[in-house]
């Protein structure tokens, strides 16, 4: 019973969300599998069969894989496959978790193991992370979340030491160590008060704020309708994504990692000697911008595809079969916009990240006036159309500056200067984290859902994931409350800190 209530649930998203997947999924595939250098993958349909390159695992003659070895030297092509027949843990997706989780993999057997990672899009012009506002912040209600954030903040702060290459210059994010403000309404200041506690009890530097406190630290702040406040003092604030994942990349270059630009196409199942064995992938199909279709066999895949990673679920028949395998990934994109300001006179060095408690957000961005700003849709009718990236500066104009300028009376005087949307991938189940094997394909591993969070967790979150197939179990933060099993047993995780 408890599995049909998901079910429906899942099928009774509005028809611009849930039921639009497959179209904008193939819409997307053409945006995201092109860049300005090398064209566009070319569409399944027109692929002859014939250009797959078998596994490993099958016979063929010789002089066939011959050919395939040294295809492209007459056309001043380097030799060789672009695709390994073989590897022991295929990642879908390069992005900051896919690179993160590669990181990790490498880190702990550099040797030991071989990690092919599949992105369609190696210049990130479409990925979430690199469209963000690049924040990261430990007040969260759910302590798991807080202790993810915490790990990163670490990390980055010995990056040097992590992902430090020879003959390359040091890594350096450019981390702004300003802090997240959150603003609470009386209604709100014991649920903060509750999170601040916990966070404090993990080790997290957040300091509570009364209004009086609040007005003498920020006076350019409106505290209309505010009783108090949460600030992180340490380990919080906003750095570059690009500078994260292009050091990641290089340092996972460096040890082994193979980055292949192409798509991921389909699985297909390993065969069963008993009918009562759990179900297997054998090997997936990875198509390359020349149309080439290469069959992977691997030992895990890990499903690290952002805003589309529903898609590559379905590949392995999840949310497509029966029992367990009825129930979908509820993961699918969901737009939001990053809107640049500029006001003369608003704050500058004492600008922490400020959330109000209408949703409007905004943070500094350099020391020349300008600033980074947004809101989250108030309710599902407002979410905006996913099937392409123009920014609504009505949304701006209506919502974000109105409730800008209520809390900072300064913005009154701003102007707007230019503006960004981007995906999440958001979980529409409880738009928290998504980790772990599926209940009954124990080789499919999710990295999903993070809801505009993957940015700041995917460090801690590459880490686990190397815990649970090297260790069989979490070292670091047990994230088990986050694995796919919950969906099964309609079992939502609140998060009170979702901005």
């Amino acid at each position: 019973m408890k599995m049909h209530k998901l079910l429906l649930k899942l099928r009774s998203l509005p028809q611009s969300r849930f039921h639009q997947r497959t179209a904008l999924h193939v819409s997307a595939n053409r945006c995201l599998s092109t860049d300005t250098t090398d064209g566009p993958v070319e569409d399944k349909n027109e692929v002859n069969s014939e250009k797959r390159i078998p596994r490993a695992g099958k016979y063929r003659s010789p002089w066939k894989i011959l050919r395939e070895e040294f295809e492209g030297i007459g056309t001043m092509k380097p030799p060789g496959l672009e695709v390994p027949r073989e590897t022991d843990i295929l990642i879908v997706g390069g992005g900051v978790v896919g690179s993160a989780v590669a990181y990790w993999l490498k880190q702990r057997n550099p040797k030991g193991s071989n990690i092919l990672v599949v992105e369609r899009d190696p210049v990130y012009t479409r990925a979430s992370s690199m469209l963000s506002c690049g924040g990261i912040r430990h007040q969260f209600s759910v302590p798991e979340n807080v202790q993810l954030s915490m790990f990163t903040s670490e990390f980055l702060r010995n990056i040097k030491q992590h992902l430090s290459v020879i003959h390359e210059s040091p890594p350096d994010v450019q981390f702004n160590h300003q802090g997240y403000l959150f603003l609470a309404p009386p209604r709100g200041a014991e649920q903060l008060m509750e999170n601040v506690q916990m966070q404090q009890e993990l080790g997290a530097k957040i300091d509570l704020l009364s209004k009086r406190q609040l007005a003498e630290k920020f006076p350019w702040l409106n505290l209309d309708g505010i009783e108090c406040g949460s600030l992180g003092l340490e380990g919080e604030g906003w750095f570059d994504p690009w500078l994260l994942v292009r050091a990641l990349k290089q340092k996972n270059l460096s040890m082994g990692t193979k980055y292949v630009h192409g798509e991921l196409i389909g699985f297909e199942l390993a065969p069963k000697h008993d009918p009562q064995e759990r179900d297997t992938l054998d090997y997936g199909v990875v198509r390359v911008k020349s149309g080439q279709e290469f069959e992977v066999a691997f030992a895990f895949v890990i499903n690290c595809a952002g805003p589309w990673a529903a898609d590559v679920a379905e590949m392995a028949k999840i949310g497509l079969g029966e029992d367990d395998m009825s129930v979908p990934l509820p993961v699918e994109p969901r737009k939001r916009f990053v809107y640049v300001t500029h006001c003369p006179d608003g704050p500058v060095l004492d600008c922490p990240f400020v959330i109000d408690p209408s949703g409007v957000y905004v943070r500094r961005e350099g020391y020349g006036g300008h600033y980074l700003c947004g809101s989250s849709p108030a309710t599902e009718a407002q979410e905006p159309d996913i099937a392409n990236f123009d920014v609504d500066y009505d949304f701006y104009n209506d919502v974000v500056w109105p409730g800008l300028a209520k809390r900072v009376p300064a913005f009154n005087e701003s102007k707007l200067k230019s503006a960004w949307a981007g995906y999440y991938d958001y979980n529409f189940f409880d738009q928290n984290l998504i980790i772990g094997p599926h209940p009954r394909m124990k080789n499919f591993i999710f990295a999903n859902g993070l809801s505009g969070h993957g940015l700041q967790h995917s460090i801690a979150v590459g880490r686990a994931l190397m815990e649970l197939i090297q260790d069989g179990e979490y070292k670091t933060i047990n994230l088990e409350k986050f694995h796919f099993d919950r969906f099964l047993t309609n079992t939502a995780i609140q998060e009170q800190g979702i901005v």
